[in-house]
């Protein structure tokens, strides 16, 4: 039986991993810029200037990382 891809899941995992800066765009409107340092199935961890935020998932609109993210699709 073949293992459904979990595309969210490699993209925040490429960004931790890769150190990669991103911006969140909240449904709100706000923007938040940092570093992804971990996230569970509900929430993301990111670090801006040495201090921490939780962010809720179903908070977040978009995720922008400032470069390209490697994705193993298969």
């Amino acid at each position: 039986m073949k293992q459904s891809v979990n595309i969210q899941d490699q993209c925040l995992n490429s960004m931790r991993k890769d150190g990669t800066f991103v911006t969140v765009f909240l449904l709100n409107g706000f923007q938040l810029r940092g570093l992804v340092k971990g996230f569970d199935n509900f929430t993301v961890l990111l670090e801006t200037d040495g201090k921490q935020q939780l962010i809720y998932k179903h908070a977040i609109s978009t995720f922008a990382p400032q470069k390209n993210i490697t994705l193993e699709l298969e």
